[in-house]
């Protein structure tokens, strides 16, 4: 028997099928959760080139805590054996660690489909397109750029990739996240295009690290400790960090440097 005001209704309330009464939500948590509405901790810069052997990825390893320069070792270069690829990071280092967590069980579903096939550079590259542009249409993005480079198996060609938070993809000889997109690209793409058949790794390593050494003199979220990664036939190798020699003179010529006025 229903109580005081209460009335027994026919086609009883079930969560899964009927929909809740009018001003419940759905779910109890509902209100709760929320989706990322901006970055926290991020890193700045990826550059990627194309040369004779191979292709080659740099970035430093900085995350920056807003303006605060917070952690000083974070490696935004990770290889993925599978794939024998490199993938470089700009943007929330959260939401790169869950990238790498998807990509680490889509190998693990790969292996264990037992047919020998591994995603190569270019499937691991398309794959992440739709986890990006997946994520963007749920309003949901992982608030990163990504690089994406390495060998193709069956043609030993070189591959470099491109993929943001907004699923806006492309491929070139030369890439640039973050303020490199700005500072570096120019530099990248006068020192590269039209010779990547004809680079060689040391002219390629001193490219890289000469616009590194660029975004460290004027991009705010940089630092000059850098990795660079190399994707040839041989395998993958990710360097230590390491630093270049800079030279600030020049900033005294520069108007509102330190206690200049005019």
């Amino acid at each position: 028997m229903a109580g005081v005001g209460q009335t027994w209704s026919s086609q009883p309330y079930v969560d899964h099928i009927s929909a809740p009464p009018q001003g419940h939500a759905a779910d109890a948590f509902e209100d709760a959760r929320q989706r990322t509405q901006q970055p926290i901790v991020t890193g700045t810069s990826i550059l990627g080139i194309k040369w004779s052997g191979g292709v080659m990825l740099a970035s430093d390893t900085l995350a920056s805590y807003g303006s605060l320069a917070r952690f000083m070792d974070i490696r935004r270069l990770v290889e993925v054996k599978e794939s024998k690829a490199v993938i470089g990071a700009s943007g929330d280092m959260a939401d790169f660690q869950y990238i790498l967590h998807e990509i680490e069980k889509t190998g693990l579903r790969e292996s264990t489909a037992g047919d020998s096939h591994n995603l190569t550079p270019s499937q691991l590259y398309a794959w992440l397109t739709r986890l990006m542009y997946a994520r963007r249409s749920k309003i949901d993005p992982l608030w990163n750029s990504l690089v994406v480079g390495g060998l193709e198996p069956s043609t030993g060609a070189p591959f470099l990739g491109y993929v943001d938070l907004l699923g806006v993809t492309y491929t070139a000889s030369t890439i640039a996240t973050g303020f490199g997109a700005h500072l570096a690209q120019p530099l990248l793409r006068k020192a590269v295009e039209g010779r990547e058949s004809t680079l060689d790794e040391a002219e390629a390593r001193s490219i890289l690290e000469s616009c590194m050494k660029v975004l460290f003199y004027r991009d705010a979220r940089s630092l000059n400790r850098f990795q660079i990664a190399t994707v040839t036939k041989q395998g993958v190798h990710i360097g230590e960090p390491k630093s270049v020699e800079t030279d600030w003179s020049f900033a005294e010529g520069l108007r509102g440097y330190g206690p200049q006025t005019q």
